[in-house]
């Protein structure tokens, strides 16, 4: 009897003995405080952020990519070449020279250089950012971007609606050409390729000339009561010979003997002519200008765009 209940207790007992690896009982819960458990989930991590797979990118990601590159780099070198005649201009005309330092500041060569480093730097902004796949320089690129396209905006409105003060403007700065034509070579350079291109002479017309104390009547010089040879009709002699002083002597005619010598119109009048007959290619002009900036920055818009999805958000 006795060995009876005993095997009947062993049958009903609970087996003790059985594993923690058994599947009805759970496993303890791991201690969060355990540094030794906290360290191995550390670099379980750390071993899952490094082995996600870098994103993958369109076609269209590296398409603008490559296009804001290849765009920027070809205006970058554009202002390049436009900051090295600036410089040229300068070192030429020795407008460093401690003599001339001073007056430095209204070198018209001083314009390409303002203008070529700009446009540079603008421009290598641009590919930087491309290439790095940057979106801060990219969104400072964009933003120089508008506000240039604004500026130009604002200046063809302006120049619409105040052309009547533009003539003006025209008509002082040529009246400082001719004042400066002995002095200054840039000023010169810059009156005689008027006079050449648009066979005009002075602003108004060729008796403008008077204003230049070398070319006034009452100068003692060889050039009294004369003009520059640019304003000749034919300057060259059978065609193989510049005449310099095919000028000399020109304020002293009449109009009527004058015309057959030089031209009478003036300059501002020819360049009013010349935009009203060239109106349609000056607006081409502006136009693919401003559409190459509208397309540049639609581009670097999607670009980071492109940029902040596949890396998850800047």
């Amino acid at each position: 009897m006795d060995k009876l209940r005993r095997f009947w207790l062993n049958r009903t007992r609970p087996d003790v003995s059985q594993s923690e690896s058994s599947p009805l009982i759970p496993k303890a819960a791991d201690d969060p405080e355990d540094p030794q458990q906290r360290k191995t989930y550390g670099h379980t991590r750390d071993a899952a952020l490094y082995s996600r797979p870098p994103p993958r990118y369109p076609w269209t990601h590296f398409f603008l990519k490559y296009f804001l590159f290849l765009c920027n780099s070809l205006f970058a070198a554009l202002g390049l070449v436009v900051l090295s005649l600036g410089i040229w201009g300068l070192v030429s005309k020795e407008s460093f020279a401690q003599e001339r330092i001073g007056s430095i500041g209204t070198d018209p060569m001083l314009v390409l250089v303002t203008l070529g480093l700009l446009m540079t730097l603008l421009c290598l902004t641009g590919c930087v950012g491309a290439v790095r796949e940057n979106c801060c320089v990219l969104r400072v690129f964009s933003i120089l971007v508008l506000t240039l396209i604004s500026a130009q905006v604002v200046a063809a409105i302006l120049s619409y609606t105040m052309q009547d003060q533009i003539g003006g403007l025209l008509r002082s700065g040529m009246l400082a050409a001719m004042e400066g034509y002995q002095d200054d070579l840039d000023l010169r350079f810059i009156a005689d390729e008027i006079q050449t291109n648009l066979q005009c002479c002075g602003a108004d017309d060729y008796r403008d000339w008077e204003t230049n104390i070398y070319y006034n009547c009452s100068s003692p010089g060889v050039l009294a009561c004369g003009v520059p040879p640019t304003c000749c009709i034919d300057p060259m002699e059978n065609s193989t010979i510049w005449n310099s002083q095919c000028g000399v002597g020109a304020l002293r005619l009449d109009e009527f003997t004058a015309q057959s010598v030089v031209y009478l119109g003036g300059c501002v009048g020819g360049l009013s002519r010349f935009i009203v007959q060239n109106q349609g290619t000056i607006a081409t002009v502006v136009v693919v200008l401003l559409g190459v900036q509208m397309v540049s920055l639609f581009a670097t818009a999607r670009l980071i765009e492109n940029i902040q999805w596949h890396r998850g958000g800047i």
